[in-house]
Order: C-alpha cells, then sequence, then structure tokens
C-alpha cells in the first residue's frame, strides 16, 4: 500500500476539515483578522500550497516524501498541544481520526511499510 499518497490524502481531507473548524482563528498570523477575512486568508493560502504539493516534481521527489512524512507525525502532536487553545474546534472523532490516520501513514510510509 501506498502509505504517502494515502496520508496525503488523509491530511488534504483535514484541510478541508480546518474551514469546518476555524483553524484561522488559533494561527498567530489569522488569528486578529476580522472571521471572514481570516477566512478566506486561511482558504487562499491553501492554494499554492496545495499546487506546489501535487506538482509531479514534488510528489515524485523522495526528500519531500521523507519530509512530509515527518510532517505528517509533527503536525499530530502539534494539533495534541493545541488541545488547551480556547478557540480550538477540533474535538471531534473526524478531526481526530484525519489527523492521527495522517500521522500514522507518515509513520508507515517512514517504517517502509
Amino acid at each position: 500500500m501506498d502509505f504517502f499518497t494515502l496520508g496525503l490524502s488523509f491530511i488534504l481531507l483535514h484541510e478541508l476539515d480546518a474551514i469546518r473548524c476555524h483553524e484561522w482563528r488559533m494561527f498567530p498570523l489569522t488569528s486578529f483578522l476580522p472571521e471572514r477575512t481570516g477566512m478566506i486568508v486561511f482558504l487562499y493560502l491553501h492554494i499554492p500550497l496545495f499546487y506546489w504539493i501535487l506538482l509531479p516534481s514534488t510528489l515524485n521527489d523522495p526528500t519531500f516524501k521523507y519530509g512530509f512524512s515527518i510532517f505528517l507525525i509533527v503536525h499530530c502532536f502539534l494539533h495534541i498541544g493545541f488541545l488547551w487553545h480556547k478557540k480550538n474546534e477540533f474535538k471531534d472523532w473526524i478531526s481526530w481520526s484525519l489527523i492521527i490516520l495522517a500521522a500514522l501513514c507518515g509513520m508507515l510510509h517512514l517504517l517502509d511499510l
């Protein structure tokens, strides 16, 4: 099984869920913005990020895959660290299944399973 691609799928779904959970309210660069502006900035900043990630040259780069798999694991721990944040809305099983499954795929990819 291609755990890298599966992990990428989970993290992309998590980013969709992040809109539902108003994640921009927790980021230092967007938390101070008016609600609608924060959402728009958060949403549109993902376009160049997703574009770069989904480029064939990026997706086929073993160094990127390795680093991204590490990121998936670190990302999970960041969400654990932000559980205390008063504006954190990642509380249900839907959000946490995406976060944890992405991290698990990152780990399995690094273990080359």
